[in-house]
């Protein structure tokens, strides 16, 4: 009888490690290394970054070393780090990420609203392509209800714009799901209500 043998591929995007002092971030270091060894994994060292705080203010410290060759940049006064695809340094930068997602998501409807498809096809699109865009942030960034509203009201004038929603339909039903009688729009205030209650449960 042949036997056959299962592969599986693990892949890991972003990981943090937070430790009290420089010997115990070593010995983090250390750990991550030797399971990263075990099953073949490797540092992106190019996207790593280091950063050191003393009673809560960032500090300078030395780069960390992962072995001789290599090393783990510190993070300098008013740079940046990317985790989870959030900027952050001292805490996450709340208001030049809202604009940077804003502008990703906007970028991306546009691009859905021009392709070929049909309306259906493009409301679908938009609930796969552009609305994780700013899902991806609920309960991190400290998003207000009013600017959560005003990103659904440029949606539907969007919408508008490209013929795909008329300007006195029903808004309502802009956002119940087809099988129910809808368009199936994801509604960003209602995605991001129910992000923030996923996360606090």
């Amino acid at each position: 009888m042949k036997s056959t043998q299962q592969r599986h591929l693990i892949y890991m995007d972003d990981l943090k490690l937070i430790a009290k002092s420089e010997e115990e971030l070593q010995k983090q270091i250390q750990t991550v290394k030797n399971f990263s060894a075990d099953i073949h994994m490797e540092f992106g060292l190019e996207k790593c970054a280091k950063i050191a705080f003393k009673r809560g203010k960032l500090v300078h410290s030395q780069n960390l070393a992962i072995d001789i060759n290599r090393e783990i940049q510190e993070v300098e006064q008013g740079e940046t780090y990317k985790y989870l695809g959030i900027e952050e340094s001292e805490g996450v930068q709340h208001q030049q990420m809202k604009e940077i997602l804003k502008q990703e998501y906007n970028r991306r409807l546009r691009m859905i609203l021009k392709s070929e498809l049909n309306a259906r096809n493009k409301i679908t699109a938009i609930g796969a392509l552009a609305v994780p865009v700013l899902r991806y942030s609920s309960g991190v960034i400290n998003w207000r209800s009013e600017e959560i509203k005003n990103i659904d009201r440029k949606t539907r004038k969007m919408l508008t714009v490209y013929k795909i929603h008329h300007p006195k339909a029903d808004i309502d039903r802009l956002y119940v799901k087809r099988k129910e009688g809808g368009r199936g729009l994801v509604q960003i205030e209602a995605a991001y209500r129910a992000e923030v209650i996923n996360i606090a449960e």
